[in-house]
């Protein structure tokens, strides 16, 4: 069965930081849009940036393998490569990580590499690609 794409919308302070950020660093491709949105294809999936400058924001986080993972957050899961070379291209960038890129839970099931930075407007993102992709949702 093939992955159903996901619908995502998230408030924004600046559509043009956002087109920027999200078309521009990030690679989206935009498609529709209007004054106060617009949508992005996240690699198949439909994020779309709302111009909601008063929409508060609460920092918090959840320890993970010794890590403070903001929450909430998005993003994709990649296969390695391509991880690596959205690494190089945000390190290039001089994005500012929440946590750096990194290799997570090492040797177990799970084993991924992740990073975590925020958008212009503050909204937490995760990248990550399994050690083995078959093991997405692995227990044990």
């Amino acid at each position: 069965m093939a992955l159903a794409p996901f619908h995502l919308a998230f408030p924004v302070d600046d559509l043009v930081a956002a087109r920027r950020f999200y078309g521009e660093l990030l690679g989206c491709p935009e498609g529709r849009s209007a004054d106060r949105w617009v949508d992005f294809d996240l690699r198949g999936h439909q994020i779309v940036a709302h111009l909601a400058p008063d929409a508060v924001r609460s920092r918090v986080s959840n320890p993970v393998d010794g890590d403070d993972v903001p929450v909430p957050h998005f993003g994709v899961v990649l296969e390695m490569e391509d991880w690596k070379a959205l690494a190089e291209r945000l390190q290039a960038a001089d994005v500012q990580f929440v946590i750096e890129p990194t290799i997570r839970f090492e040797g177990q099931p799970g084993e991924q590499a992740t990073m975590f930075f925020l958008d212009p407007a503050g909204n937490a993102l995760e990248f990550k690609a399994m050690a083995d992709p078959a093991k997405l949702f692995a227990t044990a």
